[in-house]
């Protein structure tokens, strides 16, 4: 399995290919750049140590190599979906409750990956279609919108500043610079932020050059879980969309390795929240560099994920992700969290859904709001927050009009 075939040059390097080391090595190290800029935002938004969430990421994608037998080419970076319900789970419960939540997502992955594994993901499309999945993934984002602002108005100068600089590097540079206009702002942000004087070294003089990340383990609160469960929805969704992806550049069905990718995918989010990791999914960022590079060779990500690991085995590095200031983070929020939910949109938008339908509205609409305001809904021991209670109207609201509505005849069901 751990095996490549040698090639010199070509148009398009396959997965079960590989060019020189030194050429191969090249690339692996792309690839950690084009995930970190994303990758080590999560733990900072969300309070978690940098070092561990890079340590975990790397042992999830080998984890995620050797599970679909190295030849699903795919980096396993932070999930942003999980920064809302991670947020509300430490604020009301600790640290370790939202550790558990993120272990639950993962297992709950793994089964959904089983599933599929035997019997196709036709029952996910008909349980859950692009209307409702979109509505979910824009959802999450949006909530996130307070936070935001609020990291925002920490350091308004800062913000405006590295806000400018996302904008900027998207309109002036091409191919891998332009894809990493968020690394690149930060950076720049960062270094703008440590002129003004904003930057805490500190912790940075005192970290060593070598150490074991911090680990923490999980908790499980019966209040806080359910906050988690819309995003299973998301990783679902992102991994299959991934895997698909893939499969359209290299002109390889990797349809039959979707199972296995969710279930790689679960595992190492179980693994990373066990540990006190942030939840992983396959990135985008990376399939933009193998759509550039026309590299998809697997022995790449074993670079990566090699990084990574050692990233995470230097707490000096932990030390400058985690003196970020806020303004910078209220900069790039302000996009990346408005991304996410456009990321919804463009699942309607990419299905084609029509939203003349009174059914595809309300499914909306109302889950949207009810999102977006962050409604609660505690029910004894059990809190539902905005994230939750929006997921569950989504899918009620659907199925609901959808049995109705096609027995009556309304509520455009049907034509």
């Amino acid at each position: 399995m751990l095996s490549w075939t040698k090639v010199d040059d070509g148009v398009v390097i396959a997965p079960g290919e590989r060019l020189s080391w030194p050429r191969t090595i090249g690339i692996g190290l792309q690839h950690v750049v084009a995930m970190f800029g994303a990758t080590f935002l999560v733990p900072v938004l969300t309070g978690f140590p940098p070092s561990t969430t890079l340590f975990f990421s790397g042992i999830g994608t080998v984890l995620f190599l050797l599970i679909t037998r190295n030849r699903l080419p795919s980096y396993l970076g932070s999930s942003f979906a999980i920064i809302a319900p991670v947020t509300a789970a430490v604020a009301s419960h600790g640290h370790s409750s939202a550790l558990g939540g993120i272990v639950v997502v993962g297992a709950l992955l793994v089964v959904i990956g089983v599933i599929v594994n035997f019997v196709g993901t036709q029952w996910i499309e008909v349980t859950m279609p692009p209307i409702v999945t979109g509505t979910i993934v824009a959802l999450i984002g949006l909530n996130l919108a307070p936070a935001a602002k609020n990291n925002f108005e920490q350091g308004a100068v800062t913000a405006t500043v590295t806000l400018v600089l996302l904008l900027a590097s998207i309109a002036f540079f091409r191919g891998l610079l332009g894809r990493l206009a968020i690394f690149l702002s930060v950076v720049l942000g960062y270094l703008f932020a440590f002129v003004r004087g904003e930057v805490d070294t500190s912790g940075i003089e005192s970290a060593g050059w070598i150490g074991l990340p911090d680990f923490t383990t999980p908790t499980f609160s019966l209040s806080v879980i359910p906050t988690f469960l819309p995003v299973v929805l998301v990783l679902l969704v992102e991994n299959i969309g991934h895997v698909k992806s893939v499969s359209m550049m290299t002109g390889a069905d990797y349809d039959n390795r979707i199972g296995r990718a969710l279930a790689a995918d679960g595992l190492a989010t179980v693994l990373a929240g066990s540990g006190g990791g942030s939840a992983t999914t396959t990135y985008a960022e990376n399939i933009g560099v193998m759509a550039a590079t026309k590299v998809y060779s697997t022995a790449a990500y074993w670079v990566a994920g090699a990084a990574a690991i050692i990233l995470g085995l230097c707490p000096k590095v932990g030390a400058v992700i985690a003196a970020i200031p806020a303004g910078v983070l209220g900069g790039v929020t302000t996009a990346l969290y408005g991304l996410v939910g456009i990321i919804g949109i463009h699942i309607w938008v990419t299905n084609r859904v029509d939203f003349g339908k009174p059914i595809n509205q309300f499914t909306a609409a109302i889950p949207l709001v009810l999102g977006i305001a962050d409604f609660t809904w505690t029910i004894g021991g059990l809190s539902f927050g905005g994230i939750a209670i929006g997921a569950i109207a989504a899918l009620v609201i659907y199925h609901s009009l959808r049995l109705i509505g096609g027995w009556r005849g309304t509520a455009g069901v049907r034509e």
